[in-house]
């Protein structure tokens, strides 16, 4: 191209390869063949106000040019941004992608094509390279200084803060000032200038990369935030916009939204004329009519309206670019428009992939000319969110300035240790993890985390942080995990956001100041020093951990002798016989084991030496200790017996009585109750296999020679003898609490909890419907299939959608026929059902568990699978079974589960599975019951230099934080699925003794442990919840723990 070859470009400048950003084409294919003929001059203005010409073919289609563009800004996610024009009614439309230029743009020489962002993603984090989240910040800047993005004067104040460090760098009064009298980000912006200056004070050490995050951040969340109003009037002849956006098409009135149409709910749009109408799909809670129409100013305003709905649908909602055969849904039969291009899934699928060279690039109005805000640097997997610039909480940081300016010595240098530092901090983003879910592309559980960052920020003050733009309840995308349903703090709904503020008024969970405290962090030298006073040997530590687990069992066993005592006994709700049923078995275990701890903590410190003990030889076991209180134990049989009778009556209570339900869904919520009530009550024979586990290792440690080996031994058979007795029983009951606890979390279901069916695996799958894939919750069971998704209610509970009988059901792989990776077509008796997994290993895990259940189907009659309470008989055929109902709420379903439109649960295993769009089975819950553990822990961000002590207890696919073993309540919680378990590389500068690494995109943890034996245990502990196991290698799973 004449006029392009001949002018140096943003990347050719330094020194980049012209070819490096072809936005629009899959790794290995070709840009298109360029046509033949005259050449044509193109002027494109460019967001940073710059102009450009370009020479194209006279016959080339618009593709030519985009591709063009994107060329000239070696930009790899060109996708997300278009070319308007205004055409010969002086109307802004959109270049379309498979006409020629020159029959859209009839006087180029008197055209300025504008190129500019033409789809909003929901996260800005799914944007992978910088200089896209630098040309989408530009927009931003240009929607403010149009009136387009509008907020309050906080918001907008904080916007042009972020805009401002962006440009000019640190905070300085006289360059401040003088900056904004020249420059006019909006209008009337005197009257703002000394809030902007206020925040701009509060950015120093951030670099023009994370200012750019955070600009975004903040624009996401505002309600106008790429938004394009289209005038028009509804049937009444009231004045309305009309919208587009990921989710669907947006009502407004002036500026404020007051209606939404999710693609989920759109069956079909069409226009007539200057009518646009948009056909709903029937919903029983719905007041709307089945088709709504609007009228616009004329048929050209119409039709330009349902084309961006249509590429919008297709970009966020597809998979791949529609092809012009199939038979058109969205649109009418007349029209042969299409989407042309790649879809948000394939842009994200492709820079994954690595099918691109990541270059420089020159940030036009930046005048921190030192700072290169894109090194140059390969990384296939790893994309460049800025390293501390996704901490969204606005104000003062009591590290910014020393770690921020460590990080920008770092850029100036970009060496190869650099590099691969900087590599190995970066976010790194899977297209599967923010794929389109129930209707849009939206973010999943952990990208709704990105919301926070892991930054300590005890001594921040909360009044800087403006309502508005600082509020996490405003954003669409945040999950209703995150957010208490009564309007209030809480830690179980904080536990699936470990680093997410529920609301503005309460710190991060695992940032939380009790959590930073200064007097929790030990200095190495500390740690050395107690490291040395205390014994080396492995049979000690096994000891310890004997300590560390009971002291936490006890204080599960608390949970009911003392919380849930007191509460019952202040209610008059729990019928004396079940009071006394509870309670007079559990009371007699805690006061056992409350003297149990004592003893071992006493053996412990004669073993440390912090008693007088003359003999010290005679002390350094613990064997003995455990045999006397093993036997002791034994005593204590009749009363774990009675456990199985305890949950079923407890049950049968709730059913019966609304007190008692409403009582014990109050008592889960508060933070004491961590786990599921009915969990509490199984902890004592969870206790026994725990005791056998520890002796198994003491016993496999010592040598047959060694003073404590008899007493091991003996203790191991006596307990061993508890647990196979107590064994059959506990299967049982644990099968069902754990229908009781799935329950909870669902509506539209009266008797889930039947005599004979068994719980067997639940998670997310992608379900195949006329609408696209839409994510859905699935549960299996040895006689039914369930699928549900989650409701947008304050219960956070899953609907019930359909239910499949196993019987006579096949399975089989139908990747090819669909053109869906990992996905598997379910053939019923009466109908069938296509769903896509997001990994192979998750579709080999439901095919191999869906086989088993049915081969139990074919094997025994089972129960009657009738199922549905109020939903409606699924027995469509095969062409119909992808149209359902998609009322987010059930006001008729039973009142049988513990919840009803009701505060709920937030942290549930569920409601993670959902999130993290994974999945686990009951042999998962079986192997996490054996894996608990708990003690102190040193724990340390990505980003921060201190250590800090925790007390920290793992159960339940779960990591707890306490600030001590005596806390009654966790601060904060992890759940662990689908995060990933390594040790640290040398590049992460992380030179201390026994520490391992969790990390979930761009979540990273690091924790020490004081030993090798414990280093090993809690990396095996944990490794069962990362590392889901498959049925065959679990039911050979002899012997766990391998030391």
């Amino acid at each position: 191209m004449g006029e392009t070859e001949q002018r140096p470009t943003a990347g050719s400048r330094l020194g980049a390869q012209e070819n490096a950003g072809i936005s629009t084409l899959e790794h290995g294919q070709k840009p298109p063949i360029t046509p033949p003929g005259k050449l044509v001059s193109i002027k494109i203005q460019m967001l940073d106000d710059t102009q450009e010409t370009f020479d194209i073919p006279q016959r080339a289609p618009g593709k030519v040019l985009h591709d063009a563009v994107c060329n000239h800004l070696n930009l790899v996610e060109g996708d997300y941004f278009g070319l308007e024009f205004p055409d010969h009614k002086k109307m802004m439309v959109w270049l379309d992608l498979l006409k020629p230029v020159m029959k859209q743009i009839r006087r180029p020489k008197h055209v300025v094509v504008k190129f500019v962002v033409k789809f909003f993603p929901p996260d800005h984090a799914q944007l992978q390279e910088e200089l896209t989240r630098y040309l989408f910040a530009l927009q931003v800047k240009q929607d403010l200084a149009q009136g387009r993005l509008t907020c309050n004067d906080t918001s907008t104040a904080l916007l042009i803060s972020h805009i401002v460090q962006s440009e000019i760098g640190d905070f300085d009064e006289t360059i401040d000032r003088e900056h904004l009298a020249k420059n006019k980000y909006i209008p009337q912006q005197e009257a703002l200038e000394d809030k902007i200056m206020e925040f701009h004070r509060s950015h120093t050490g951030q670099t023009p990369a994370e200012s750019d995050f955070q600009l975004l951040e903040i624009a996401r969340r505002l309600e106008m935030y790429g938004i394009r109003l289209h005038p028009a009037k509804d049937r009444e002849g009231t004045k309305i916009n009309l919208a587009v956006a990921n989710t669907g098409i947006l009502v407004f009135q002036g500026h404020t939204k007051i209606n939404a149409f999710n693609w989920a709910k759109v069956r079909k749009l069409s226009f007539k004329r200057k009518r646009f109408l948009i056909k709903l799909r029937p919903d029983v809670n719905s007041s709307f009519q089945d088709t709504l129409e609007f009228l616009m100013a004329s048929r050209d305003f119409c039709k330009s309206f349902w084309k961006i709905c249509v590429e919008h649908h297709a970009f966020f909602r597809l998979f791949e670019e529609p092809k012009p055969k199939p038979k058109p849904v969205l649109f009418s039969r007349g029209s042969s428009f299409r989407f042309s291009g790649r879809t948000q899934k394939q842009v994200l699928d492709y820079v994954k992939e690595g099918g691109h060279k990541k270059v420089q690039f020159e940030r036009k109005h930046s005048k921190i000319q030192s700072i290169r805000s894109l090194t140059a640097q390969p990384s296939e997997q790893h994309t460049e969110v800025p390293k501390q610039s996704s901490s969204f909480a606005y104000g003062d940081d009591n590290d910014t300035a020393a770690v921020q300016s460590c990080r920008q010595g770092k850029e100036l240098k970009a060496s190869p240790e650099d590099t691969g530092q900087h590599k190995s901090h970066s976010l790194k983003k899977s297209p599967k993890e923010g794929k389109k879910v129930d209707g849009a592309v939206v973010s999943t559980a952990e990208e709704e985390e990105e919301a926070a960052k892991d930054r300590m920020q005890q001594n921040r003050p909360q009044s800087q942080q403006p309502s508005t733009a600082g509020s996490l309840t405003g954003s669409p995308h945040l999950s209703e995990l995150s957010i208490n349903s009564q309007g209030g703090p809480s830690v179980a709904n904080m536990s699936l956001s470990p680093n997410l503020s529920p609301d503005t008024k309460q710190p991060s969970p695992l940032i939380s100041p009790l959590l930073n405290d200064p007097s929790c962090i030990r200095t190495d030298d500390e740690e050395e020093v107690k490291r040395k006073r205390f014994p080396t040997e492995k049979a000690y530590f096994i000891a310890k951990e004997a300590a560390t687990t009971e002291r936490t069992y006890l204080k599960d066993l608390e949970v009911i002798t003392s919380w849930f005592q007191s509460a019952v006994s202040q209610e008059d709700c729990m019928p004396e016989t079940l009071k006394n049923l509870i309670f007079s078995n559990f009371e007699p275990l805690h006061k056992f084991h409350a003297g149990f701890l004592k003893e071992i903590e006493q053996r412990l410190a004669l073993w440390e030496g912090r008693s007088n003990a003359h003999i010290k030889g005679d002390y350094q076991r613990i064997g003995d200790v455990m045999l006397k209180n093993i036997q002791s134990m034994k005593q204590l049989t009749i009363h774990l017996w009675k456990h199985n009778e305890i949950l079923m009556e407890l049950e049968n209570g709730i059913k019966n009585s609304r007190k008692l339900e409403t009582f014990c869904r109050d008592f889960e919520l508060q933070k004491v109750c961590y786990l599921p009530l009915n969990t509490f009550l199984l902890r004592p024979l969870h206790r026994l296999m725990h005791y056998k586990q520890i002796m198994e290792r003491l016993c496999k440690h010592y040598p047959p020679s060694h003073i404590d080996f008899r007493d091991s031994r003996a203790a191991l058979a006596e307990i061993s003898e508890m647990v196979a007795q107590l064994h059959g029983n506990m299967i049982k009951m644990e099968n069902f609490q754990k229908l009781h606890e799935l329950k909870k979390d669902l509506i539209g279901i009266d008797n889930l909890v039947i005599p004979g069916r068994e719980f067997i695996r639940l998670g997310s799958l992608s379900k195949l419907s006329g609408k696209g894939l839409q994510q859905r919750m699935f549960f299996l069971f040895n006689d039914i299939l369930l699928y549900t998704s989650r409701g947008l209610t304050a219960s956070n509970q899953f609907k019930v959608h359909g239910h499949l009988p196993l019987y006579g059901m096949t399975i089989e792989e139908s990747e090819e026929e669909w053109g869906v990776p990992h996905c598997l077509t379910l053939r019923g008796q009466h109908q069938s059902i296509v769903v896509a997994a997001s990994t192979r290993s998750e579709m080999d895990k439901w095919t191999e568990d869906i086989q088993m259940a049915i081969d139990l189907a074919e094997k025994s009659s089972g129960p009657a699978p009738e199922l549905l309470a109020s939903s409606p008989p699924d027995n469509k055929s095969p062409d119909e079974t992808t149209v359902d109902q998609e009322s987010e709420d059930d006001l008729s379903a039973s009142r049988t589960s513990l919840e009803r439109q009701s505060p709920h649960r937030g942290n549930t295993t569920v409601h993670v599975c959902w999130h993290r769009n994974t999945s686990v089975s009951m042999i998962d819950f079986s192997i996490a019951v054996e894996n608990q553990l708990s003690g102190n822990l040193l724990r340390k961000f990505k980003n921060s230099n201190g250590w800090q002590k925790l007390w920290v207890v793992f159960t339940n696919f779960c990591m707890f934080f306490y600030k001590s073993h005596q806390d009654n309540h966790p601060l904060a919680s992890l759940p662990l699925l689908g995060y990933s378990l390594t040790i640290p590389s040398e590049s992460e500068n992380i030179h201390k003794d026994y520490v391992f690494k969790l990390h979930f995109k761009s979540h990273v943890y690091y924790f020490r442990a004081e030993s090798e034996y414990t280093f090993e245990r809690w990396m095996e502990v944990i490794r069962s919840a990362t590392t889901s196991a498959s049925r065959t290698r679990a039911l050979s799973h002899k012997e766990p723990h391998a030391y």
